[in-house]
């Protein structure tokens, strides 16, 4: 079940520095893309069954996304939150799987990224960031969307690397913007103050009911990086693996906050 709508204060962002990091992060993922050998686009990932053709296709569906927004009408007022979006996913699931195999089939993926890139990139230069989209899982703001837009680029970076060992950047601005909106969503997900989450240099976060940490040393903490923070948050690695790794600190007999986790479906 998706977290209640104002379970906690909202994190602005500033739209200027959200688009100038998917613009930049985009770009890291074209330079990948463009390197990929025939060999590589059949190399299997660790999302299903997808080999890193249907990754391929899978950017460019989400960021065709702004320009099929544009086709319907404009909606009136806002209507979902940042904090709801990693929630909002799964019941589209199986439209989503269908519509990247479709598009894997047809075009070359390098080709469609391109295409597709270079369009998404042209409507960001026409549009203001106020300007109201028709968007999943509701309404949105152009410059929250393009908040979701860097997320997606960093996990799907991330995704590629991994499948195909290729060393992808990631832009400082488009990995902040994601740790903190995964971050926001696990304190919506488990509201209250018992455990404080860290993911330096990026986002604190206070989350889990129970007794509140009002001063000095929080009694349950949970550490991380911004990379493994993701991977955990996106199901791209788990809460055992990552404790094994010695890539999270948990202390305190609150911190194990593997059981809201993933959040990203």
């Amino acid at each position: 079940m998706s977290p209640a709508r104002g379970t906690s204060r909202a994190r602005s962002y500033d739209p200027a520095r959200t688009r100038a990091a998917v613009a930049a992060q985009l770009a890291h993922v074209r330079t990948a893309v463009g390197e990929l050998t025939a060999e590589q686009y059949a190399l299997p990932t660790r999302l299903g069954d997808w080999t890193v053709r249907e990754l391929v296709a899978h950017l460019a569906m989400f960021l065709g996304s702004v320009a099929r927004s544009l086709e319907l009408p404009t909606p009136s007022r806002a209507e979902a939150t940042l904090q709801e979006y990693p929630f909002a996913s799964a019941p589209f699931a199986a439209a989503i799987d269908e519509r990247t195999r479709e598009l894997a089939a047809g075009d070359d993926p390098a080709e469609l990224l391109t295409r597709t890139a270079d369009e998404f990139e042209r409507i960001l230069s026409e549009l203001p960031d106020d300007r109201l989209l028709a968007v999943r899982p509701g309404a949105m703001r152009l410059g929250d969307y393009l908040v979701t837009r860097c997320l997606e680029l960093v996990v799907h970076s991330d995704d590629l690397a991994a499948a195909t060992g290729t060393k992808i950047p990631y832009d400082r601005q488009a990995l902040a913007a994601t740790t903190r909106l995964l971050a926001d969503a696990l304190a919506a997900k488990a509201p209250g103050g018992s455990v404080e989450v860290r993911i330096p240099p990026f986002a604190v976060v206070q989350c889990v009911a129970g007794p509140k940490h009002t001063r000095g040393t929080p009694p349950n903490v949970v550490e991380t990086d911004p990379l493994t923070w993701i991977r955990l948050a996106t199901g791209r690695t788990s809460w055992a693996e990552a404790l094994d790794a010695a890539t999270v600190s948990a202390s305190g007999e609150r911190s194990d906050i593997s059981g809201y986790l993933p959040l990203l479906s």
